[in-house]
């Protein structure tokens, strides 16, 4: 059971003991990414996260490697739409070296002028990357249709010309206004003990600064009417990514719209799957899945397409989608989807780095109530019905969204098709 405590500066510790690991991970857990940005400086965040990785007023790049990988561990980071992460996977031992470091790294960063303008240019050959990349690049312009003129469907690595116009005054004061105790969460998960967790933590924060909690603008949704978006390119497979709008994390709904997800594209065995790939040869890739923020969310399906094959594929996939709404699944099929639900989540669990980062990312979200034992009580409780009841709500033909990357020919017939029966 984790525990949550609070300093006297404000900020959050958490900690969930895993008494039979030989290992410790450790997370920094910051109010800042790409939601928290705008056009001018979109990118930021994730240049500041890679930044952190390139020295301290103690510790150039190299010690700070070789003083985690030196003992066995690793550490990493990631910038998402809402947060941004440091974190280290250690042995118990080394918990306190874990905290040192990663401390260190968010409260004292060098920001060198001359690693600013590399790492820029490194970030905009990753821009440069991701372009070339349809898979990907179709996911760029799913999101930029949803949420238009908005941060969430900004790209989190920002613009070719929004990384160049960032200075490395504008990264300074970024972190300075969202790398304080009121936006920070540390998370431990392993072999460590609670009270002895929070007070490395509080050695290590004690001159930390607080500040505001910052707040990003809630999305507005203006959609009245279907979206259509075809990149026309010489592609040997045609890219998809159609996206409805939905529910947002703490939705009492969200545990069935899980379930939904697993029943049509979230494995192998799922609807999607078994019949667009394995029946009807019409893909080679499909899966859905399910991006959750604070206040929006979104379901999202995702398949490579024979150049051919395109629009027998989308009218199989939209009336799979359709069923859902007019016919009650199996309660063998509902049975599949719970267990499935249930390995998953258990089996994350059981790995300290997979632990941290579920539960950390509840917590720094404000998430309630999200103990394992409540949350498989209300998976068990979902009936069919739940599942019609949600698809109905969710699945409308003025909320869909599709992006498609590839030699398309027919744009017509795309359009006729592009209906949720």
């Amino acid at each position: 059971m984790y525990r949550i405590d609070s300093l006297k500066n404000g900020l959050k510790v958490s900690s969930d003991p895993m008494d039979n690991m030989e290992s410790v991970a450790i997370g920094i857990w910051i109010r800042a990414g790409g939601r928290y940005e705008n056009a001018k400086n979109s990118g930021i965040s994730h240049l500041l996260e890679h930044l952190l990785f390139k020295g301290t007023t103690k510790r150039d790049m190299k010690h700070i490697k070789q003083e985690i990988e030196g003992r066995g561990g690793s550490f990493n980071g990631f910038t998402s739409e809402e947060h941004t992460c440091y974190l280290v996977k250690l042995l118990a031992k080394d918990a306190e070296l874990g905290v040192d470091i990663l401390s260190d790294m968010v409260q004292r960063p060098k920001l060198d002028p001359s690693e600013v303008k590399k790492e820029k240019s490194v970030i905009i050959e990753e821009i440069n990357m991701y372009k070339d990349m349809p898979s990907h690049y179709v996911h760029e312009i799913l999101a930029e249709m949803m949420w238009p003129d908005q941060p969430l469907g900004m790209p989190l690595a920002g613009t070719v010309e929004s990384v160049n116009s960032i200075t490395r005054e504008e990264v300074a004061s970024y972190r300075n206004s969202h790398y304080n105790t009121k936006n920070m969460l540390v998370m431990g998960t392993g072999r460590l003990k609670e009270q002895q967790f929070a007070d490395i933590v509080g050695k290590y924060f004690a001159q930390a600064n607080p500040g505001p909690l910052s707040k990003f603008s809630r999305v507005v949704i203006k959609q009245k009417a279907q979206v259509l978006n075809i990149y026309k390119k010489d592609t040997e497979q045609t890219h998809v990514a159609m996206g409805i709008h939905t529910i947002d994390r703490s939705h009492p709904d969200k545990y069935v719209l899980s379930l939904l997800n697993i029943i049509l594209g979230a494995n192998m065995s799922s609807r999607l799957f078994h019949i667009v790939r394995d029946e009807m040869a019409l893909c080679y890739e499909i899966s859905s899945t399910i991006r959750r923020y604070e206040d929006c969310g979104a379901f999202v399906f995702s398949a490579g397409v024979d150049n051919k094959k395109l629009v027998g594929a989308l009218e199989v996939i939209l009336r799979e989608i359709g069923r859902l709404k007019t016919e009650p699944v199996s309660i063998d099929e509902l049975d599949r989807a719970k267990e499935y639900y249930r390995g998953q989540l258990l089996f994350a669990l059981e790995d300290t780095m997979s632990r941290m980062l579920w539960i950390g990312d509840r917590v720094i979200s404000g998430e309630k109530d999200f103990t394992v034992a409540n949350i498989l009580e209300r998976v068990d409780k979902i009936t069919p019905e739940d599942i019609m009841r949600v698809s109905a709500g969710t699945f409308k033909d003025e909320s869909l969204n599709l992006a498609v990357i590839g030699p398309v020919k027919d744009e017509g017939r795309v359009k006729e098709v592009l209906h949720i029966a």
